[in-house]
């Protein structure tokens, strides 16, 4: 008895050739401008912005909060006076807001205004900034 070997049907249609086949010449999610992930993320962590969370989003439009461009200087001052001496994640007060904001990545994870600062624990912060 001789052995059948089983082969593929072939594709049922013309077949067209590599050099008709699309290119994208769009860049690839893993690039922008030319510049790579890590390059990006590089910049954006370099530019020393202060970012807020969506949870830090949230409660400020539920509670009314909006901070002005001489508030967020005053602010970007006291995350780098809390970088400098080596915090982690402080509480910062100015006025009648309290912020707690992660300063390694210059996030601010939550606000909270004056009404509710009166009954509000603040835990895993290792520093206060009062501005």
């Amino acid at each position: 008895m001789v052995d059948r070997m089983i082969f593929p049907k072939p594709p049922v249609g013309p077949v067209r050739p590599d050099s008709a086949v699309r290119r994208r010449s769009t860049p690839t999610p893993s690039t922008v401008d030319g510049r790579g992930f890590s390059e990006i993320l590089r910049q954006e962590i370099d530019s020393g912005k202060i970012k807020f969370s969506g949870h830090a989003e949230m409660r400020m439009r539920m509670r009314n909060i909006s901070l002005s461009q001489t508030e967020m200087a005053r602010l970007n001052d006291a995350v780098d006076r809390a970088e400098a001496k080596g915090a982690r994640e402080s509480l910062i007060l100015m006025d009648k807001l309290a912020l707690i904001v992660s300063i390694r990545n210059r996030t601010v994870i939550t606000a909270v205004d004056e009404e509710r600062m009166k009954e509000s624990v603040f835990t895993n912060i290792d520093s206060a900034v009062i501005v």
